[in-house]
């Protein structure tokens, strides 16, 4: 999830499970395409970002790709892995086009539905039926055909 302190950090990937023997390391990807993972920089809490290495995708219908970080040889060092997040610098980024942005840069947007102030974006979550923004308030409301202000910083949804 991208919090509201970390918006210039984008998650693009979780480490999910060790793949072999030889530390190399499952990932889900979070991009448009897993193959975006070769060419960017990735930092982690538990590495340096010169230490992802990709090495292929799981298979040609998957977003899981296996990846080796440099210092974790052997199947007991990547398992200690999982779990961690993987972010890229917001700045390392293309601009978004006319009509398009990323969900980084919503964090703190307020959320209005039927005229009513729900609360301010502190993350977006996805558990698999399509994005969520968690609010300020605990609240959770689902993106799915959201209108989007950028200019106002407000998200209008439906009821």
């Amino acid at each position: 999830m991208v919090t509201m302190t970390e918006n210039r950090k984008i998650l693009v990937g979780k480490i999910v499970a060790p793949q072999g023997i030889r530390g190399d390391v499952r990932v889900q990807t979070y991009t448009a395409s897993p193959m975006d993972l070769k060419q960017l920089k990735i930092q982690s809490s538990k590495f340096g970002e010169d230490d992802f290495h990709f090495i292929r995708r799981l298979n040609p219908t998957s977003d899981v790709i296996v990846a080796h970080i440099a210092g974790y040889d052997d199947r007991t060092a990547a398992e200690s892995l999982r779990g961690v997040e993987l972010v890229i610098d917001r700045d390392a980024l293309p601009d978004a086009g006319p009509g398009e942005y990323y969900q980084a840069d919503l964090i703190g947007f307020s959320v209005w539905r039927a005229g009513r102030d729900m609360g301010r974006i502190i993350g977006f979550q996805n558990f698999g039926a399509g994005d969520i923004m968690e609010l300020d308030n605990g609240e959770m409301i689902s993106f799915m055909g959201a209108d989007v202000d950028m200019v106002q910083k407000i998200i209008r949804v439906d009821e």
